[in-house]
């Protein structure tokens, strides 16, 4: 890398601005110290973007997403087209799948930049570093860069320079993110002195925050983690490839991850995706796993992405003769396919490393399966990193303690989502945030138009009040979010200019939180304990326990921590199970491992001596797996589950039941 002195008024001598930058290169056009410190209160300051991919051009065979976000040989090479795409981008095969038309552009991109990046070209780097320097300039503060690609895109797309293998790529791809560390670094003289600092606990990301740098995670979003795929319906790794995989990830610094991406694996199903996109998806499924996705009657309000049927001709010729794509029943949207048992296994084990689990795209089936299992712990290292959760989800993410952006949409649009759920935030004291999916293939905020009554407006000053940030400029061109919209990274900072203008200032404030928010509930999982289980071992009896002459569902079954036994009652209503704690404890939470036979209508009664008994908590409508009763708290030597009411023709039959103080 030719590094040379910062010229101009760029030259002022301030930490923030590198004693050395490539030339030529993008400028930054922000001017004023970046702030530093917290408020009054200690909490952290600034933006988050909750969901990046840097590096996706490293995945996919290296060729669906054309450019790079930095190069040593400078900005020319970092920013050309793929070459398949010169003379006139003919060739451009996914620009035409996924924005229509013939796929034509033009494809030089420095200096000129005539056709992309652009709002709607979703095969063009948006990520080059100096945008996303301009970013942290203007006020974001944490950056979660998903390590991302899939196997099948790789294996389908004609033009690819390597393999396909998605950890092989996961794993380029957290390199090049510490190359591009180190890149920025050497800008500033060396080691630990840039502005783009890679962080590996929370703690560590609050003080590069204080000193007014960004903290930048690493998290995966990938369909096949650790080879775990399945093909008809077999999967393909075990519990030892996953401790193994999880291992690895958070070595290489990941702290967040998806456990299904696009199609079902052997961990869990997915949200579907919509249209001829997803009808083009629902090809990938078949050619990775041999089977269609596969819908049901949701079982409550939450629900799955409508399923594509739309058509999607060069997708769908990639099916072998005579295959074609299913049609569904229109009331059937969500997917059949949860949580597996070794998607259950792999949650735990994010759990054991105080992981954050992100349930964008998994299927609502999985997504609740995933909540109960996470609420018996009490553990809320849950993210919803650009809305893909079901939102009647919301509440249960943050009285969990977990943290939700959206996806970086149009600012009304944005703006509207924000102030739906302002109760919500307000309710549980959090921060808002955003994910931009940048080389994601997703699509960004085009423009409002020029003529728009309330554009936006150059120069304007950052939501700190402490920089000036006017067009951003890179070679010959300058872009302007009124009639360019959302382009790149170095426009985060005018969308949120223009989410102050058409959503109010009370958006951007609670935007402002969000830095801390996302921190705290970071620093909550790796704080976690797991809770003592007061009923472990206890003393149990039961109205009654089915007889078996092979197999025992004795009450103290249920509290021996066998996930493999069970107690298991007579097939009638009113039917009880009891712990006798030893002495007296506080009770707060009760949690329970249903079998098959599980109750619908049922309560957690506690007593002092076993002989008087109090209702703490009860329900009406149970659907068996994994509960969790929490409550006020009361002393209780002796707890009870009391059927009332039976969710099956059998009886009561509870794996484990928890008992715990917190």
């Amino acid at each position: 890398m030719a590094l040379g002195p910062v010229p101009g008024a760029a030259a002022d001598n301030g930490w923030w601005n590198p004693t050395a930058r490539p030339a030529p290169d993008s400028q930054i056009n922000v001017t004023g110290e970046p702030f530093k410190g917290t408020d009054a209160q200690g909490n952290v300051r600034g933006f988050v973007d909750a969901h990046d991919h840097i590096m996706s051009n490293e995945g996919f065979g290296g060729r669906l997403i054309c450019g790079k976000p930095f190069s040593d040989a400078g900005i020319a090479d970092a920013l050309k087209d793929c070459p398949e795409h010169y003379p006139d981008g003919s060739l451009a095969i996914f620009d035409f799948i996924t924005k229509g038309g013939d796929g034509k552009h033009d494809p030089d991109g420095w200096p000129t930049f005539k056709d992309w990046p652009a709002h709607d070209s979703l095969t063009h780097q948006q990520n080059y570093y100096a945008w996303i320097e301009r970013a942290w300039r203007g006020g974001q503060r944490v950056l979660v860069n998903d390590l991302v690609t899939n196997g099948v895109i790789c294996s389908v797309y004609f033009f690819k320079d390597r393999g396909c293998d998605e950890m092989t790529a996961i794993r380029l791809e957290a390199k090049k993110t510490y190359d591009m560390q180190a890149y920025v670094d050497k800008m500033y003289g060396g080691a630990g002195k840039g502005w783009f600092r890679i962080v590996t606990d929370s703690a560590q990301a609050r003080e590069v925050i204080k000193q007014g740098k960004l903290a930048v995670v690493l998290g995966v979003e990938t369909s096949e983690p650790f080879g775990c795929k399945q093909i008809l319906d077999i999967a393909q790794c075990g519990k030892a490839d996953i401790d193994r995989g999880l291992d690895e990830l958070y070595n290489l610094g990941v702290r967040s991850m998806f456990l299904c991406h696009k199609f079902d694996n052997a961990l869990c199903g997915v949200r579907f995706d919509e249209g001829a996109l997803g009808t083009a998806i629902n090809v990938g499924q078949f050619l990775s796993t041999g089977t269609f996705w596969q819908t049901e009657q949701c079982r409550g309000p939450q629900q799955d992405n409508p399923i594509g049927l739309a058509p999607a001709a060069s997708a769908e010729k990639q099916l072998p003769a005579g295959v074609s794509v299913p049609s569904y029943a229109s009331g059937a949207q969500c997917n059949t396919r949860g949580l597996t048992d070794l998607g259950d296994y792999a949650v735990r084990g994010m759990m054991k490393r105080k992981m954050m689990l992100e349930l964008d795209h998994m299927s609502v089936k999985a997504a609740g399966q995933a909540f109960d299992i996470l609420e018996t712990e009490s553990y809320p290292g849950v993210i919803s990193s650009h809305s893909w959760m079901d939102l009647g989800w919301t509440e249960r993410l943050y009285k969990l303690g977990g943290f939700a952006t959206a996806y970086m949409g149009g600012s009304e649009g944005f703006s509207a989502e924000a102030k739906r759920t302002d109760a919500l935030r307000e309710k549980y004291n959090v921060g808002y945030g955003y994910g931009t999916d940048m080389n994601g293939v997703g699509g960004w905020p085009g423009p409002r138009g020029a003529n728009t009554p309330n554009p936006v407006t150059y120069p304007f000053r950052s939501t700190d009040g402490g920089s000036v940030i006017d067009k951003v400029t890179t070679g010959q061109r300058t872009w302007d979010l009124n009639t360019d919209g959302a382009s790149h990274y170095g426009l985060v900072p005018d969308w949120i200019e223009d989410i102050r203008l058409t959503g109010g200032q009370g958006v951007v404030d609670d935007l402002f939180k969000g830095a801390e928010s996302y921190l705290r509930t970071w620093g909550n999982s790796e704080q976690h304990k797991a809770g003592v289980n007061l009923a472990a071992g206890a003393a149990a009896s039961a109205s009654s326990a089915e007889w078996n002459p092979f197999i025992s569902y004795a009450p103290g079954r249920a509290v021996d921590g066998d996930r493999g036994s069970r107690w298991a009652s007579d097939w009638n209503d009113g039917q009880w199970v009891q712990f006798d704690l030893g002495s007296p404890a506080l009770v707060k939470r009760v949690t329970l491992e249903w079998e098959r036979a599980y109750g619908r209508s049922y309560r957690i009664e506690l007593s002092p001596d076993g002989t008087n008994w109090q209702t703490a908590w009860s329900t009406a409508s149970g659907d068996g797996g994994l509960d969790t009763a929490q409550f006020a708290g009361a002393p209780a030597r002796y707890v009870r589950v009391h059927g009332a009411g039976r969710g099956t023709q059998w009886g009561y039959s509870l794996y484990e039941v928890g008992v715990y103080s917190s």
